[in-house]
């Protein structure tokens, strides 16, 4: 392991099989553009930031596209999340969710807005 970032050997076994049932080849390489693109989610960089000792990053990107496109990477994630909850002890799958407060009182818009930013206008004042 280079980075923080990388799969363990248990996380990559978990993988593998996954990639093979989709059709890829050369697992070694594809295990190095995984941890690819692990390490952008975790540092936040962007693709061409993408350090040189990680697949070129054009290789990568087409690779990210592409499980995006065909589900192998949403498959990758749940089984993820689910080997990590089970070594914390516990449910596999959530029991909730959480939902910012601020983002549910944005989406509510209020009619009566527009160019003016809310004020009253004087049909609506009590004089």
């Amino acid at each position: 392991m280079r980075y923080t970032s990388d799969l363990t050997d248990s996380q990559w076994e978990i993988i593998k099989p996954m990639l093979k049932e989709a059709g890829y080849r050369s697992m070694d390489e594809k295990r190095e553009q995984v941890n690819a693109v692990l390490y952008l989610v975790k540092t936040g960089c962007q693709w061409r930031n993408l350090p040189k000792d990680f697949p070129n990053w054009k290789t990568v990107y087409s690779f990210y596209r592409r499980a995006c496109y065909n589900g192998t990477w949403d498959k990758i994630q749940r089984e993820l999340v689910k080997k990590t909850r089970r070594a914390k002890g516990k449910n596999e799958s959530p029991t909730y969710a959480l939902i910012d407060s601020q983002s549910v009182k944005a989406a509510y818009g209020n009619e009566k807005r527009g160019y003016d930013g809310g004020k009253k206008r004087k049909d609506e004042s009590d004089t």
